[in-house]
């Protein structure tokens, strides 16, 4: 583990197995942090942020370290996209050109860490003067998962040191070696020791103390729904501000007019991308009665030829899904899905040719319920449900008949049509005309069991703030009675 700018052994001695998800063996040995681990990095965190160079450097100059990292991370994009694809089993190039980008969020927190500032308040009162700066909230716990496991991170790491926090990271158990050798950069780039800490292992073991840790300011966590609500209960110990990026049954919304071979990029992207194992995944797709059949011929078509294999090959399309246990929860869902009376069209079982590792085949469902669980439950693989609808009302309703509020797919070339959707559709994103398109300057984050915080974008940094008012008083009368609130 990384903490305090060494490489540390985990206190009890204990390592794991971590497991190639493309071959189902075991590939790396992970450190078992425990409670006295987690105590030493937040410690180190806590120490560096109340005493080292770090809070005393200026915005500008935390900047330059920022940039710093982000010239560092792009030097390695082809060795940490191959950490990573091994590691969770995403395809490589899907990797390459995802960690390409990431530097670029580097640099958009380094330009915006010298542009925080507070504001002159016109205040109401004679002869005081009144403002607010921006000070950082101190030591960050960041919990990531294995879907996007740099990515993820760099969305709460970035933000975080550019408003000047002290971080200690968590990684997934099933993905966290991408995450250590990202490590040996920070050193390079000028990061003082104690700046950032990795602490590996489980969420009972790891996360628990963690999260609970008096000096733990701010948690910063993607995942599921229930992991979340432990985490909320936990900060109840220590009044630890959460940011919550949980998961999401996102609509992706096809109308009669819709640029036909655009909107099937968009749903494979929606759906197959990443193997159907992100937030955003485009798992309801609704198809106008008018271009129904139209479209399910083109896209039953591309899904069929879809490359699924070997994820370090630049020509697989879809690898296999990252731990076994998410194979077997696919599994379960396909079958009840046939079991409730969905009608699987393609796929809905492992690739034949491939009896090594956790594949699944690009599944495709119709259904006549949207009520079906398949529907209804956020699945987190390459399944597809299709539900008909005819007019704007409807859509409206199926589209907002869910628990979650994260992202939303728009085809149309109609721009009126366009805006009544992005005006009536309850989610944190909507995408018109395109799907899964990503920017630091951006805003990331939902509503309801989609959680709550933004990730990305100016108001990103703001979670990282907290906010102090100063009030001077510039006149050189004598002090009016005391006991009345001036």
């Amino acid at each position: 583990m990384y903490i305090n700018g060494k490489w540390e052994k985990p206190e009890n001695g204990l390592y794991f197995d971590s497991y190639d998800p493309a071959s189902g063996e075991v590939w790396s040995q992970i450190a078992r942090g425990n409670e006295q681990d987690v105590q030493k990095a937040v410690e180190a965190a806590y120490n560096t942020f109340k005493n080292s160079s770090w809070s005393e450097k200026t915005f500008t100059e935390r900047g330059q370290v920022l940039r710093k990292l982000g010239d560092l991370l792009a030097e390695k994009v082809d060795e940490l996209a191959a950490f990573e694809t091994q590691d969770n089993g995403k395809v490589i190039r899907e990797m390459k050109g995802q960690l390409s980008y990431m530097p670029q969020f580097f640099y958009y927190y380094a330009g915006l860490a010298d542009k925080i500032s507070g504001d002159t308040l016109p205040i109401d009162k004679k002869d005081l003067f009144v403002y607010t700066k921006k000070e950082p909230v101190g030591v960050v716990a960041a919990i990531t998962p294995w879907n996007s496991p740099l990515y993820l991170t760099f969305l709460k790491l970035a933000p975080a040191l550019a408003a000047g926090n002290t971080i200690v990271i968590k990684p997934s158990e099933y993905t966290s070696a991408s995450l250590l050798e990202f490590a040996k950069l920070t050193e390079e780039a000028g990061v003082p020791d104690g700046v950032i800490n990795i602490i590996t292992g489980f969420g009972n073991e790891v996360g628990d103390a963690l999260t609970t840790h008096p000096h733990i300011s701010k948690v910063a966590f993607t995942g599921g729904p229930e992991a979340a609500r432990h985490i909320v209960k936990n900060t109840a110990e220590n009044f630890a501000k959460p940011t919550l990026e949980l998961g999401g049954k996102s609509p992706n919304i096809i109308f009669d007019d819709a640029n036909l071979d655009n909107a099937l990029m968009g749903v494979l992207a929606g759906i197959f991308g990443g193997t159907g194992q992100s937030c955003v995944a485009g798992s309801r797709v609704f198809l106008h009665d008018d271009i129904y059949e139209e479209f399910m011929e083109k896209l039953v078509k591309r899904t069929n030829s879809i490359v699924v294999g070997d994820p370090q090959d630049d020509k697989t399309e879809v690898g296999p899904v990252a731990t076994k246990e998410q194979l077997e929860k696919i599994e379960k869902y396909v079958a009840k899905g046939i079991e409730e009376g969905a009608k699987l069209v393609v796929g809905g079982k492992r690739p034949e040719n491939l009896k090594e590792g956790w594949y699944f085949e690009p599944t495709i469902f119709e259904h006549t319920s949207h009520s079906d669980c398949l529907v209804q439950e956020e699945i987190f693989g390459p399944v597809l449900s299709i539900i008909r609808f005819n007019n704007e009302e409807e859509i409206v309703r199926l589209a907002n008949d869910t628990c979650y509020g994260l992202a939303a797919g728009i085809w149309t070339e109609n721009i009126g049509r366009a805006q009544r959707m992005i005006d009536s559709i309850d989610s944190g994103i909507v995408w018109v005309n395109t799907y899964r398109s990503i920017s630091p300057m951006a805003p990331i984050g939902g509503s309801g069991m989609s959680g709550y915080g933004r990730e990305g974008g100016i108001e990103s940094i703001n979670e990282y703030l907290k906010t102090k008012t100063v009030w001077i008083n510039s006149s050189s009368e004598e002090m009016a009675d005391p006991f009345v609130m001036r």
